[in-house]
């Protein structure tokens, strides 16, 4: 079972998470980053180290955000790979824990 990056990401993109993923399964977009589901292997690193807690085992979603299972899949197929930590967004403390944000991802 993966990981999945949810909702809180969009827009804050912390990239604290990419630095101690064993697997480098990270996918990096305009303003979100998605996990291979392929790739993953549940280590669980990643999860504790999101400023933003995007990050969920694919069991434990939130109601209401299953549609990032999917989302992970799909863009970590077209987006780079990323393995290193870079700087959140300019904006990111703005946009942490704003809701429902999922029309601001950028593909």
């Amino acid at each position: 079972m993966a990981f999945v990056v949810t909702d809180n990401c969009v827009k804050c993109k912390y990239t604290d998470c990419v630095d101690v993923c064993p697997v480098d399964c990270f996918y990096e977009g305009p303003n979100f980053l998605v996990i291979n589901p392929d790739e993953c292997i549940d280590c669980a690193l990643c999860e504790p180290e999101c400023p933003a807690q995007a990050i969920f085992s694919e069991d434990e979603v939130p109601a209401g955000q299953e549609q990032y299972i999917e989302l992970n899949a799909e863009l970590s197929q077209h987006w780079p790979n990323i393995a290193e930590k870079k700087d959140a967004l300019p904006d990111a403390a703005e946009w942490d824990g704003v809701p429902n944000k999922l029309q601001h991802l950028e593909r």
